[in-house]
């Protein structure tokens, strides 16, 4: 799989006079009960790739598969944003760091907004705009919220390796809980705290995601 970059350094389109806005997001995962949601706070200068930096450490995910944003846009043809593979060409996908959000996020419904992580598990989440306003002074931005619920663990099979995980956990006689527990160690599904989420520099993680690509 070769990834395409066009550039052999981030270009981001961001907008500097927005600075001092903020875009309010509801993240919902979906097909898994009980729900796994989030709330954050982000700038609304930042790009789909700034987002999915910012989606990603909301989560708890751990950034190492492919992701996609799509939605309808404009003639309600669905447009994807993400991460360009020249080994597949179709659907056509944006530079996600090209394109900014707050163009784009005012004008969605939850039916059409979606976001995709890990092509194999397929992890899909609605992505809701919710509000948009002054930032407060003094704050750095993404701050998450609010929110409910750990994270799944990463690779663990998508919502029906997920369900069956935590039914494996609930029983200390299953065949499979040994096993589990050794490679996941000890995981709570209903711990979460707002206030221990931590976000990374998006240029950071980009400059990381594609210096092999270089």
């Amino acid at each position: 799989m070769t990834l395409r970059t066009t550039t052999g350094k981030l270009q981001s389109r961001r907008d500097a006079s927005l600075d001092n806005q903020v875009i309010q997001v509801l993240i919902v995962l979906l097909d898994v009960d009980p729900i796994i949601w989030r709330r954050i706070l982000v700038p609304a200068s930042y790009s789909f790739w700034d987002l999915h930096v910012a989606i990603q450490d909301s989560m708890g995910w751990l950034d190492c598969h492919l992701h996609q944003f799509a939605f309808n846009h404009g003639t309600r043809q669905v447009k994807y944003l993400g991460i360009p593979d020249d080994e597949f060409e179709e659907p056509p996908i944006v530079p996600g760091w090209t394109v900014p959000i707050h163009k784009y996020l005012p004008h969605f419904d939850r039916a059409c907004f979606s976001y995709w992580y890990d092509f194999g598990d397929d992890w899909m989440h609605s992505i809701t705009f919710e509000d948009m306003f002054q930032a407060d002074e003094g704050v750095k931005y993404p701050v998450c919220v609010s929110g409910a619920r750990k994270c799944p663990p990463e690779n663990c099979g998508g919502p029906h390796g997920y369900k069956m995980l935590l039914e494996a956990l609930q029983d200390k006689q299953n065949p499979e809980y040994a096993e589990i527990v050794k490679y996941i160690g000890r995981y709570n599904p209903n711990q979460f705290s707002a206030k221990s989420v931590e976000f990374d520099n998006p240029d950071a993680r980009w400059e990381i995601a594609f210096s092999e690509q270089r």
